[in-house]
């Protein structure tokens, strides 16, 4: 038998992306030019806005950092101790980019209450120039990722544009905290702008944790029907019976799917599998499925094993029954 150390799969568990890799590479180096311009320019002017936003793009860095990590990971191919290769890597890295976002505006809200209690003088001038810089490079920024992710399925890249819609909308909400403030001398519309970017942040944060949360769990991808793809299966020639299935994502467009089948004993089995196999492919694109083909007096079921038996038992009376009432007629 003719033994490969390399190779443990017929299906390859990596995932290339060549166009995600070079976006990442551009946002994160001009997103870090950028925090340092705006971390420097929110303790000079004291905008709560301003350091909130710098706050928000150093979580960026950090973000873009990890999914760039997802990303090389993700190229690698499986081996005996990582058999689905490094593809879960990219559904952590926006787990924890969800969590940093959730965070951050938590910290927004916070300081922002403090401001309102204890309102503080703001240099609006400089605010309004490094925020009109700063709407400038996140739109940029942004409508990149945005093309990024139609091109190519990624969570990470899907996270970190999420990170920059909110980065834009802070850029926006600092223009018009300064616009007001150079006007009125309400001084509190800074921490209210702030909390407002802040809540806009949670919102998109949460949405990033569901999505990574519920892959990590093994949960059943939203695309899909449980009982559809099931009732799809027990239609194929053969089957007579679907149990014990799984349906899950590994990354956040690659799937996994595993079921126990009880076939016909007439059926080739090799035949029953091909037929599900190409099925799942064609109607689902699902490529990776494990289908074991079982019967019920030869595996133990339980009960569940014990009224399948009873149910195909009588089954086959009736059909029985019918055949010789038909004969009977045939021969009168």
């Amino acid at each position: 038998m003719v033994h490969y150390d390399y190779d443990y799969h017929h299906l390859p568990h990596v995932k290339v992306q060549s166009k995600s890799k070079k976006t990442l590479w551009i946002t994160l180096l001009l997103t870090l030019f950028f925090t340092l311009i705006e971390i420097i320019g929110g303790f000079i002017s004291n905008s709560l806005a301003l350091l909130s936003d710098s706050a928000h793009m150093a979580s960026d860095v950090l973000a873009l950092s990890l999914s760039m990590i997802a990303l090389y990971l993700a190229a690698r191919p499986p081996n005996q101790k990582f058999t689905f290769g490094y593809l879960r890597f990219e559904i952590i890295s926006s787990f924890l980019n969800g969590l940093s976002l959730a965070v951050i505006a938590i910290g927004i809200f916070i300081e922002g209450i403090r401001r309102f209690i204890h309102p503080e003088n703001i240099d609006f001038q400089l605010m309004i120039i490094i925020a009109s810089i700063g709407l400038v490079v996140n739109l940029v920024l942004t409508i990149v990722l945005s093309r990024s992710t139609k091109e190519e399925e990624n969570l990470n890249v899907k996270s970190a544009l999420w990170h920059f819609i909110g980065d834009l909308l802070s850029s926006i909400g600092v223009i018009i905290s300064a616009v007001i403030i150079y006007f009125t001398d309400f001084y509190f519309f800074d921490p209210l702008i702030s909390m407002v970017i802040g809540g806009i942040i949670f919102t998109g944060g949460a949405k990033i944790i569901r999505e990574s949360y519920l892959i990590l769990m093994d949960s059943v991808p939203e695309k899909f029907n449980l009982d559809e793809i099931r009732a799809a299966i027990n239609k194929v020639e053969g089957v007579e019976d679907v149990h014990d299935m799984h349906l899950w994502a590994i990354s956040s467009d690659h799937y996994s799917l595993t079921a126990h089948v009880f076939i016909n004993e007439n059926i080739q089995p090799l035949c029953i599998i091909l037929a599900i196999n190409e099925m799942l492919e064609k109607k689902y694109d699902i490529k990776h499925a494990t289908i074991q083909i079982e019967h019920a007096s030869l595996h133990n079921h339980g009960e569940y094993g014990k009224q399948f038996l009873r149910y195909k038992s009588k089954t086959y009376e009736g059909e029985a029954i019918k055949t010789r009432n038909k004969a009977t007629v045939n021969s009168n």
